[in-house]
C-alpha cells in the first residue's frame, strides 16, 4: 500500500491533490482532493475519504448522510499529481441533494433538490468545532469552559437542558430549547470520545 501511495505526487501540491469522482457508468459527480491519508483510509476500507481544506480535516463522504460511496477503481494521471476515483455511489454526491455536483451549466441557477436536510450537516460542523475547543482550550469560549469545568458540569447543562425541553410551553420554545439541547449532547459526547457518526451507526443497524 505504501508504494501505491508513493507513487503519487504529494509535494507538487502541498500535500494534497485533486480527486475526479465518477460513477462506475461515468457520470462525473464531485472534485474533491486527498491527501496521503485520506488515500490510505480509501484503500484500507474500500469507501471515499477526502480531505477538507475548509475544515482541515479527513472526512469519510458520507459519514454522518450515509451517502457513502464505495470506490471501485483508482487511477493516477500521467503527472502522478491527480487522482480518479470511480465508485458505486450510495446517494447523492452533492450537498444540495442532487445525484453530482455538475448538474447545471453556466449561468443556470443553483437547484436545492427538495428532499435535503442540512441538519446533519450543521451537527456536524458544530461537532468539530466543540472537538477545535475540547483539544485546544480557547479564551472566552463556553465550550471550552465547559471542558476544563470537566464531567460534572458538562453532564449537568445536558440535564438541564433536556428539562427545559420538556418544560417548553410553545413550539418557538421547543425548537430553541432543543438546539440548546443538542449543543450539550454533542459536548457530552466529545468528552467521553464519541463521535456523531457512531450514533449515526447504532440508529442506522436499529432500522435494518
Amino acid at each position: 500500500m505504501d508504494e501505491l501511495i508513493n507513487r503519487v505526487n504529494w509535494e507538487k501540491n502541498g500535500g494534497i491533490v485533486p480527486v475526479i469522482v465518477q460513477d462506475t457508468r461515468g457520470e462525473v459527480l464531485t472534485l474533491a482532493y486527498m491527501s496521503r491519508e485520506a488515500l490510505r483510509k480509501t484503500l484500507e476500507t474500500g469507501y471515499a475519504h477526502y480531505y477538507s481544506r475548509s475544515q482541515d480535516r479527513i472526512r469519510m463522504k458520507g459519514e454522518v448522510s450515509g451517502n457513502v460511496q464505495l470506490v471501485k477503481e483508482v487511477r493516477v494521471d500521467c503527472d502522478n499529481d491527480a487522482l480518479l476515483l470511480i465508485v458505486e455511489p450510495k446517494g447523492p454526491a452533492c450537498h444540495t441533494g442532487n445525484y453530482s455536483c455538475f448538474y447545471r451549466k453556466l449561468g443556470e441557477p443553483e437547484r436545492i433538490a427538495e428532499e435535503i436536510d442540512y441538519s446533519l450537516t450543521i451537527l456536524r460542523e458544530l461537532e468539530e468545532l466543540i472537538k477545535q475547543r475540547k483539544e485546544k482550550l480557547l479564551d472566552g469560549s463556553y465550550t471550552s469552559k465547559l471542558f476544563a469545568e470537566g464531567k460534572e458540569k458538562i453532564y449537568k447543562k445536558f440535564g438541564e437542558e433536556a428539562i427545559e425541553v420538556l418544560v417548553a410551553e410553545d413550539r418557538e420554545r421547543i425548537i430553541y430549547e432543543t438546539a440548546d439541547m443538542l449543543y450539550h449532547l454533542l459536548v457530552l459526547l466529545a468528552y467521553n470520545d464519541i463521535s456523531l457518526g457512531e450514533v449515526m451507526t447504532e440508529l442506522r443497524r436499529r432500522r435494518k
